[in-house]
């Protein structure tokens, strides 16, 4: 089961292009200074349906407003209890949505994800990965919110 706080079918924010972004519940990280805080506990949100996975997917395949790709944010998408069901969106974009790339955001470092984190991983195009850190937090950057977060363009 997996748990979701917003789904944006168009955004221009959170990655590069006309992008889908899908902010789920559940977060360990608690960073100070969050801007996301209503997400981290795992029971916040909505239930993610079968109908929001498939909105998603049609979102993905309109031309009308092509979308470049899907971003996943959160809470954290790689939280335990999230990874089933992400993978299985994944899963889906990567099937039925040919080109399109997917930016994910999580506090865990990738060198030390699990076997079933690195699953998820092997699916998307960008990883930025890091705890946000308060007191290293810089408006300056693109894509990160302090300056120990790493971007990995990973495919």
């Amino acid at each position: 089961m997996l748990n979701f706080h917003q789904y944006y079918s168009v955004d221009v924010v959170n990655g590069p292009g006309t992008r889908c972004v899908l902010f789920v519940s559940g977060c360990v990280h608690e960073c100070r200074g969050c801007y996301n805080k209503s997400t981290w506990r795992l029971d916040s949100g909505k239930p993610f349906t079968q109908q929001d996975e498939d909105q998603i997917i049609a979102d993905l395949q309109n031309t009308v407003i092509p979308r470049q790709g899907l971003t996943l944010s959160g809470g954290d998408p790689l939280h335990p209890q999230n990874l089933s069901v992400i993978r299985q969106l994944l899963l889906r974009v990567k099937a039925e949505c040919p080109g399109k790339d997917v930016w994910m955001w999580t506090g865990y470092k990738l060198d030390e994800l699990t076997i079933e984190q690195q699953a998820v991983i092997a699916l998307i195009n960008v990883l930025v990965d890091g705890k946000f850190m308060q007191d290293l937090k810089d408006p300056s950057l693109i894509w990160r919110g302090s300056s120990n977060q790493v971007i990995h363009t990973l495919r």
